[in-house]
């Protein structure tokens, strides 16, 4: 008869909150999604040696840049959905987590549905009426609207379902093959061509910086709307703004540039057919990423594989 092997207890993990300045909105949020995960006795710390160290909860403003000494880290989890400040860094062997939150997504679907919806209704034409023009011209209905969305991830597949249950015509594309979405060179062209309201939520990748330059923006319909929420080096802010002054883009509502805060001289911010947001459109919520984050150490403690990992090859 074997001999009966006692229960051991698996060691709760030592994490390490490695963004100070975001520390007070977690205080909180994060023990409490840790017990809902079942792991209340992990030991949660903002500075700990690094042989210590079990997971690390990470943004790309955290003071933290060489990974190389936490050799116990079973993963960095980053608190933000882009990762193009981290993944190339070369001391990063750790598996590496994005953030995907119920909260940031719900914020990114209404920004872009709320914007869709001025330029699809022409809002401007009468919340800025200074000469008090009286113009009783009927937008079309959503249905003869069409809209792209380049980038068919977690945010813009749920940007597309809500445009798509207003009746708006989307049309989908992607970097990779993936079912029912154009991909590839000639999908972007034919993408872009019916662009009415063209909305850009792909990653910051060598592959998509200046994925809109002046070749691109010529393939829009006449006067179309521009919506960047995603990243600011998507589009080539000189080419835009040279399809701006044509009238060619009939304008642009842009929430990410490539310096942030946007220096106050751009000439974004004095454009009549620009409109800047300030990284406005999607925020990580501390409740709901606290769960992300929590699920995926309850993960890494169980042996399972962890959510949203990143490709270091992909970028994202």
């Amino acid at each position: 008869m074997l001999d009966e092997v006692p229960n051991r207890k698996v060691p709760m993990p030592t994490i390490l909150f490695a963004v100070p300045a975001l520390w007070p909105e977690y205080r909180d949020t994060l023990p409490a999604a840790l017990a809902e995960a079942g792991i209340a006795d992990a030991t949660l710390v903002t500075e700990a040696r690094p042989e210590d160290v079990d997971y690390i909860v990470y943004a790309p403003a955290s003071p933290l840049q060489d990974f190389a000494p936490y050799t116990r880290t079973k993963a960095v989890l980053n608190l933000w959905a882009g990762v193009e400040r981290i993944v190339g860094n070369p001391t990063l062997t750790q598996p590496l987590t994005r953030m995907v939150d119920p909260g940031l997504t719900e914020g990114m679907v209404e920004w872009v549905v709320g914007h869709t919806l001025r330029h699809h209704l022409g809002m401007d034409r009468h919340i800025l009426n200074p000469g008090h023009v009286w113009d009783p011209t009927c937008p079309p209905l959503a249905r003869e609207r069409p809209v792209t969305i380049l980038g068919m991830g977690a945010l813009g597949s749920a940007c597309a379902d809500a445009l798509r249950a207003l009746n708006f015509p989307v049309t989908g594309w992607s970097r990779t093959e993936k079912p029912g979405q154009l991909h590839g060179e000639h999908g972007l062209r034919k993408a872009l061509s019916t662009a009415q309201i063209l909305v850009t939520l792909l990653p910051k990748t060598p592959e998509t910086e200046n994925l809109l330059n002046a070749d691109r923006l010529a393939l829009l319909p006449q006067g179309a709307a521009i919506l960047n929420p995603g990243r600011g080096a998507l589009i080539d802010d000189e080419a835009l703004l040279a399809a701006l002054d044509v009238g060619h883009i009939g304008y642009a509502t842009l929430d990410v540039f490539r310096v942030e805060p946007l220096p106050q001289d751009h000439p974004y911010w004095s454009h009549p057919k620009v409109t800047v947001t300030p990284h406005i459109a999607a925020d990580t919520r501390a409740v709901t990423s606290s769960r992300v984050i929590a699920e995926n150490i309850r993960r890494g403690q169980a042996g399972e594989p962890f959510l949203h990992l990143v490709d270091r090859q992909r970028g994202y």
